[in-house]
Order: structure tokens, then sequence, then C-alpha cells
């Protein structure tokens, strides 16, 4: 089962005077994470590296930043594959203290402050959704809207043509036992449509 973060968390250490500013955070896209990054970059102009990892959309990516090759944002994406995060990006932030690591060093740096931000991260199941497209006589508008409402559904958009054609998505899981409520309710009158 994969996870996403309910809210962003961050850790803080020093490491042979070398400071790691670690942040993890619940994103849509990458287009989301690059603005976050971005974000990173100018609020922090003196540090020597803001080095990241993204699991999101089911694709992943990872940045070093300027440190030696695969030391940081590959470990970090190691982190977030081994927690079975998804829609998260991991970031840190590293003021050089003067004093190198190493590779092993800068690995092991950059993993902690990742790993030390997700300690007490609230983690939250992804529940697959399924788009529904649902058409139905205007009676039973009302009892459509009722029972979306009962199960959490999103409603998208609602047309009023010769049938009230509703755009929905729930939890997978859900799906089918919804569709043949919604089938017994309205005897048999709702057509179920591409979505």
């Amino acid at each position: 089962m994969a996870f996403t973060l309910a809210a962003a968390r961050h850790s803080e250490f020093v490491v042979k005077k070398s400071r790691f500013i670690g942040c993890v955070q619940p994103v849509a896209d990458r287009v989301a994470a690059q603005a976050a990054v971005d974000g990173l970059r100018s609020e922090h102009p003196g540090a020597a590296h803001v080095c990241w990892a993204l699991m999101a959309g089911g694709q992943s990516a990872a940045n070093d930043d300027g440190e030696p090759g695969g030391t940081a944002g590959r470990p970090m994406l190691e982190v977030l594959r081994h927690h079975a995060l998804e829609g998260v990006l991991a970031t840190v932030v590293r003021y050089f203290g003067g004093i190198k690591l190493g590779a092993g060093g800068l690995v092991r740096a950059y993993t902690d402050s990742v790993a030390q931000a997700l300690i007490e991260a609230p983690l939250v199941p992804l529940v697959r959704q399924r788009a529904l497209r649902c058409a139905l006589p205007y009676a039973f508008e009302g009892m459509l809207r009722r029972e979306l409402a009962a199960i959490g559904a999103t409603l998208g958009e609602v047309r009023h043509e010769a049938l009230v054609q509703f755009d929905f998505i729930l939890p997978d899981p859900l799906a089918d036992a919804f569709i043949a409520r919604i089938d017994d309710v309205s005897q048999g009158r709702a057509a179920w449509l591409q979505a």
C-alpha cells in the first residue's frame, strides 16, 4: 500500500560543521515540487546545495545539485521508496562547513535528513480513486446527491439535459457496491457512462 503525507515535516542537524536542513512534504506533481525547490533556493541564498527527491504521479526524480553524483538525490529517493511514499517531495538544504564528508558521509547525511523528517510525519494511506459518470431521471437527482455525500464522493460537473448527468470521483474499493446501490434505488434507470 502506498502512503502520502498529511503535512510537511522538518529535520535539522550538523555533521562536521555542515548544516543539513531536511524537509518532506506532500506535493501534487513535478511542477509543484519545482516551485518548492525554487522557493528553498530563494529562502536559503547562502546554501551550498539544495538537493531533492520526488515521488509523484507514479514517477520519480532526484537531483544532487552539485554534490558528487549519486550521493544526495538518489539516496533520498530510496528513503521515499522504502517508506512506500507517493506525492512526496524530500528536500535537503546543505550549508557547507568547510570539512569534506566523503561519498559515504554525504550519503549518510542526506539519507538521515530525510529519515529523521519522516520519523513523526503523519502518513496517510493512498486509496485509488475511480471517476464515474451517471445519467438518471430528474426524480432521482436528490437521492443521488444524498448518496454521493454519504459515501464522501467528490462531485464534479452536473449537467441538466434530457437526464441529469453527474460526474464524480469516489474510492475505487467502494465503486462497485455504490453502482449496485444506485441501480437498485433508481430501479435500473441509472445509466453509467464513460467518465
